[in-house]
């Protein structure tokens, strides 16, 4: 395993993705995109998250990047299976953003302190089309394109 491949890939993803919350946010609410990580940092403190300051702004960017490198090692795991299995970097971007819109909405989030966001398709698509351009791709594209590293 390729630490700093996961590390860089990490970062990456994790970048790209809390850029697309934040502008998604702004976009549908015009508030301040800082929101979007005390609603990170709500999953273990609760509502209280909410009113807190920089210190649950902050909470939330570390929480966003741990679960960003989770994501991360556990896509440079079975990275070779889903080679092996696809052969596509764009299939295999389309089904890892699935995943991780799967395992974020129907496990982590239920079961953190988190409050509920109401259920829309526009809300799914959106967010999938997230997770596939700012995860699945840039994992696939990096993990291919340095596939001997691995």
């Amino acid at each position: 395993m390729n630490s700093k491949l996961i590390i860089k890939a990490g970062l990456l993803a994790g970048t790209l993705d809390i850029i697309a919350a934040f502008l998604n946010f702004y976009y549908k609410t015009g508030k301040n995109p800082t929101i979007v990580l005390k609603y990170i940092a709500s999953a273990i403190f609760g509502k209280e998250a909410m009113a807190g300051g920089i210190e649950m702004i902050l909470t939330g960017l570390l929480l966003h990047f741990i679960i960003a490198f989770i994501f991360t090692l556990f896509f440079s795991v079975i990275y070779k299976m889903l080679w092996s299995w696809l052969k596509n970097i764009i299939l295999i971007a389309i089904l890892y953003g699935i995943f991780v819109w799967i395992v974020m909405n129907l496990a982590i989030v239920p079961l953190s302190k988190a409050s509920q966001i109401p259920f829309s398709w526009s809300g799914l698509i959106t967010n999938i089309i997230i997770l596939i351009v700012c995860i699945g791709l840039p994992l696939s594209y990096l993990f291919r394109k340095n596939s001997q590293a691995i």
